[in-house]
């Protein structure tokens, strides 16, 4: 049964210190992907690097302290691969890559545009050389899980307050027909949402004001899959018991 879990970190170093990984060996999860590691690898530890026996795969961001992706495995990857092929995003640490057997598990970090109007042309500019990449992956045949913070809500059940949010970054039209693109017209899944219907599963929450405690959030992170895996798909879930980030790790089980 594998179980394959996501989770945006904001900062490994933070997250390691509200219990992460003391977390983490209790999952018996076979895939973990990691998103903001906000880190270069000589902050890295040893319990960071391959915590509890995964073996762990790392794509970091030039600029110090920002973005950083990474894959943990419990077997030993066949093959793993450190960005896309698009140096504006790769020098930013977006992707992560690994093969084992004939899974592709990928660790994704969008880029946000909601800083400023020059980091949303980013975005754009993101949107437009990530699709046929994702086109490039499924001529390749195998099964894939791209999963990480996408940075979009889909739709209005994926945020609380989606009316106030309709012309700003994570919700503007641009971004959620994109994301229609990726499930309509690539046929991959939203695999979550394909299981599981009920709204406010958010896994992102501002910090200001009481978003968290109220559960007035977004749902940005994803695993977004080809169908044969996603078909397998049986429970899913969004941990908030302990808080290790503003964003909640998402947990999914998948037949073997």
């Amino acid at each position: 049964m594998p179980r394959i879990i996501s989770a945006n970190l904001n900062g490994i170093r933070s997250a390691h210190k509200k219990g992460f990984f003391n977390w983490l060996a209790k999952q018996d999860a076979d895939f973990i992907c990691v998103q903001e590691l906000k880190c270069q690898l000589a902050d890295m530890t040893e319990e960071f690097l391959a915590p509890h026996g995964y073996h762990g795969h790392f794509h970091y961001a030039e600029k110090k302290g920002y973005s950083g992706t990474g894959v943990y495995s419990r077997t030993k990857p066949d093959a793993f691969k450190i960005g896309f092929g698009c140096t504006e995003f790769d020098n930013e640490g977006r992707y992560t890559r690994v093969d084992v057997g004939d899974l592709t598990v990928i660790s994704l970090y969008a880029p946000s545009g909601s800083s400023s109007p020059e980091r949303q042309e980013a975005k754009f500019r993101f949107m437009e050389v990530f699709l046929p990449h994702l086109v490039e992956l499924q001529a390749e045949g195998r099964e894939i899980v791209v999963c990480g913070d996408w940075n979009i809500a889909h739709k209005e059940i994926d945020l609380k307050n989606w009316k106030g949010n309709l012309k700003n970054s994570g919700f503007l039209p641009e971004e959620r027909a994109w994301m229609t693109r990726i499930f309509d017209e690539l046929g991959l899944v939203d695999v979550h949402r394909g299981i599981d219907q009920r709204p406010e599963q958010y896994t992102w929450w501002s910090n200001r004001g009481q978003a968290y405690a109220k559960n007035v959030g977004w749902r940005i992170d994803y695993h977004v899959a080809t169908p044969g895996i996603a078909s397998k798909a049986h429970a899913v879930s969004v941990y908030k018991d302990e808080r290790f980030s503003d964003h909640a790790p998402l947990i999914i089980d998948y037949k073997p």
